[in-house]
């Protein structure tokens, strides 16, 4: 299987480019960054500056894609430059990849993304799911993690107090509500490129699942 890895040098999309070089059930990764990566020899890393509009490539032609591309209110600096990251980047991906066959979309979502949310962070990621869900794809999971527990470049302090808090409440916390590791919604995200066809989701429940075997 050819796979795609967007977003490969954030928390999650790290640890999939990590995990997926060691599984020999892809014979090619494709990960484009805005810097060059150190990969190991099957990665292909295209470095572009990901402007829009997308300029076509060969690259994007593969069987799936793991997105994990998103910023923060903060670091974009304003609602508009967040919804052209979360958003319109996402979707203009989504659209490369599925014009050059891309057959299998698995995005890393949000727990509580919803289209008709108050939340401009909530409604954006849910504008994304319904994008995505409507373009053809024969498979497209859509993955809801809750607090993403992992070591981040930048500062964070919200995220960070949130995830103390939700660490010293997990027994009385609902499974789908407690912080859940990079590492294993990497893992949840690579389990997804195979599987029926249709639109499915996963949250924290379905991520800490055992892995399941390569067809």
């Amino acid at each position: 299987m050819k796979l795609m890895i967007l977003g490969a040098t954030g928390a999650v999309g790290s640890q999939v480019l990590n995990q997926a070089s060691k599984d020999s059930w892809f014979e090619t990764i494709v990960a484009p960054t805005r810097r060059p990566l150190a990969t190991p020899g099957q990665v292909h890393n295209p470095v572009t500056p990901f402007d829009l509009p997308l300029p076509p490539a060969d690259w994007w032609a593969v069987d799936a894609v793991i997105c994990c591309l998103g910023t923060t209110l903060k670091q974009a600096g304003s609602k508009q430059a967040f919804y052209r990251v979360d958003h319109d980047l996402v979707i203009a991906c989504a659209e490369q990849a599925r014009a050059a066959g891309a057959r299998v979309f698995v995005l890393n979502s949000s727990l509580g993304a919803n289209e008709k949310s108050r939340s401009f962070y909530l409604q954006t990621k849910g504008e994304v799911e319904s994008a995505v869900a409507r373009m053809g794809f024969e498979r497209v999971v859509l993955a809801r993690p809750s607090l993403i527990d992992a070591e981040r470049e930048e500062s964070r302090p919200a995220e960070k107090l949130g995830l103390i808090t939700s660490r010293l409440l997990a027994p009385v916390i609902p499974k789908r509500y407690r912080p859940v590791s990079a590492a294993t919604i990497a893992a949840a995200l690579l389990r997804e490129v195979t599987g029926e066809p249709g639109v499915s989701y996963l949250d924290n429940s379905a991520m800490t699942l055992m892995p399941k075997d390569h067809p």
